[in-house]
């Protein structure tokens, strides 16, 4: 489904949450262009995190550092959102400051002001982790220079899910360890 972001006029969302789900909704009713969403696989408790309202402009922080000034951010849309948050959970034990970022559309996300762009994805820290379970084409422009995409480059393999997504990296130790490679950069 990561593919959809290269059409033009489509607004694409990966969302995790039936609330997620309801604000896309919202959003198709506003809008001109087609909206394709897709819901991710994963559960989490709503009440552990910020409201959605940040759906309607394509990424917001879901969890963020309370102690320490911002060293890392981890982002992902769907499925993947449950990952980067237990990697957080880790990393933040060892001490490191770390903000997870939900974006389930880059296209509402890149039409926002700058401003909050930069209050989501603040250009003073450089090291930032995304984590798809497809693609990684695209990211890039949101990891920037320094920082990281854990996606798929290679397809055709055929196992059980567990398998695959051990194999690919897609493990909560995987995405630790890679964060802590762009931290000691």
């Amino acid at each position: 489904p990561d593919n959809f972001h290269l059409f033009a006029k489509l607004v694409y969302l990966c969302v995790l949450l039936l609330i997620e789900l309801q604000a896309t909704f919202q959003i198709a009713i506003c809008r001109t262009e087609w909206i394709f969403s897709w819901l991710g696989q994963f559960t989490l408790d709503r009440n552990d995190f910020v409201s959605a309202e940040g759906l309607r402009k394509g990424a917001y922080v879901l969890s963020d550092a309370t102690d320490n000034k911002l060293t890392l951010i981890l982002i992902a849309s769907g499925s993947e959102v449950g990952l980067i948050l237990a990697a957080a959970e880790t990393l933040r034990r060892d001490g490191f400051a770390v903000r997870c970022v939900s974006m389930p559309s880059w296209e509402l996300f890149d039409t926002q002001t700058q401003a909050y762009r930069d209050e989501v994805l603040p250009p003073d820290v450089p090291a930032r982790l995304a984590v798809e379970l497809g693609v990684a084409q695209g990211w890039q422009r949101y990891v920037g220079d320094r920082g990281g995409v854990l996606g798929v480059n290679r397809f055709g393999a055929s196992a059980p899910a567990e398998t695959l997504l051990s194999e690919y990296g897609f493990t909560v130790e995987n995405v630790v360890k890679r964060a802590r490679e762009l931290l000691s950069r």
